[in-house]
C-alpha cells in the first residue's frame, strides 16, 4: 500500500463491524470506527484493546444527515479524507406488515438506507477529486429473497443494492468502485443468543451446514477494498452458504 488509506466502518461495534475493523487494520488501513451509543462504544474499545486493536472512533447518528456531515468534517480535520467507506450500520424492527407501525418502518429505512446516502454523499466529492474510492454496502440475504416480518428491513436492504448499481455507473470513470455484500446468517453474538432449537432450525436450511463467520464477511470486505478489485463495481456478493442462490 503506497500510503495509509483511511477506512471508515459504520456500525463498528457490532459483530460484523468488529471483524471488519480488525481485518482492515491488519491490512494496513487507518481504520475509523463509527458508533452511536457511547456506553457500548467505551466497552467495545476496551474489548478491542484486550485483543490488540486500538481504533480511532467517530460518533454520529448516521440516519441524520446533519450529524453525519459534522462527523465526516471532524474525521477530515483530525485524520484526513475517507478512502474506503463501509456502510454497515443498521437496525431491525421486525413485525408482520399488517401490524407494522409507521415509526417502525421509518426508523429502519432511515437507519439502514438513508444512512447509506448520508455517509456516501459526504465522502463522494473527495473521492471524485482524488480519483480513488471504495464504497462497500452491507446488505442482507433478506434483501434478495424477502423474509416474513421484515418488510421494512428487506425494502431497505434491497434499496441499498439499487443505490449501489446506479452510483457504480456514475463514478466508475473516477476510479471509484461501489459494491454490495449480502450476508446470510452469521454467527454474531445476536444470532448466537437465539434459542438453540431455533438456531438449529436456521442452520438446517443452510446447505453448507453451519452459520457464516464474521471473519468471512470481513475477508470479502478486505478484497473489495483492495486495489486488485478495481475492475469490480456494481456487484452484489451473496455470502450465505447456499441458502439463497439465483
Amino acid at each position: 500500500m503506497d500510503k495509509k488509506l483511511i477506512a471508515l466502518v459504520t456500525g463498528a461495534t457490532g459483530g460484523l463491524g468488529s471483524a471488519m475493523c480488525q481485518r482492515l487494520q491488519k491490512d494496513g488501513y487507518h481504520v475509523i470506527a463509527h458508533y452511536r451509543n457511547q456506553e457500548k462504544a467505551d466497552q467495545w474499545a476496551v474489548e478491542m484493546k484486550e485483543q490488540g486493536f486500538v481504533f480511532d472512533m467517530a460518533k454520529a447518528d448516521v440516519s441524520n444527515f446533519e450529524e453525519t456531515a459534522a462527523m465526516m468534517k471532524d474525521i477530515e480535520t483530525r485524520f484526513g479524507n475517507v478512502d474506503v467507506l463501509v456502510n454497515n450500520a443498521g437496525i431491525t424492527r421486525d413485525r408482520p406488515f399488517h401490524k407494522m407501525t409507521f415509526q417502525e418502518w421509518d426508523e429502519v429505512l432511515h437507519a439502514n438506507l438513508y444512512s447509506v446516502f448520508n455517509c456516501t454523499r459526504n465522502v463522494i466529492d473527495g473521492m471524485r477529486e482524488r480519483s480513488f474510492g471504495r464504497i462497500i454496502n452491507i446488505s442482507s440475504v433478506n434483501g434478495q429473497r424477502g423474509q416474513f416480518g421484515q418488510a421494512n428491513y428487506s425494502a431497505a436492504k434491497a434499496g441499498m443494492h439499487g443505490f449501489t448499481k446506479t452510483l457504480a455507473m456514475e463514478v466508475a470513470s473516477k476510479g471509484i468502485t461501489v459494491n454490495t455484500i449480502s450476508p446470510g446468517y452469521i454467527g454474531t453474538d445476536m444470532v448466537m443468543a437465539v434459542r438453540e432449537d431455533v438456531r438449529n432450525a436456521i442452520v438446517a436450511q443452510i446447505p453448507v451446514g453451519r452459520l457464516g463467520g464474521t471473519e468471512e464477511i470481513a475477508h470479502l470486505v478486505s478484497f473489495l477494498a483492495s486495489k486488485e478489485a478495481s475492475f469490480i463495481t456494481g456487484a452484489n456478493y451473496a455470502i450465505n452458504g447456499g441458502q439463497h442462490v439465483y
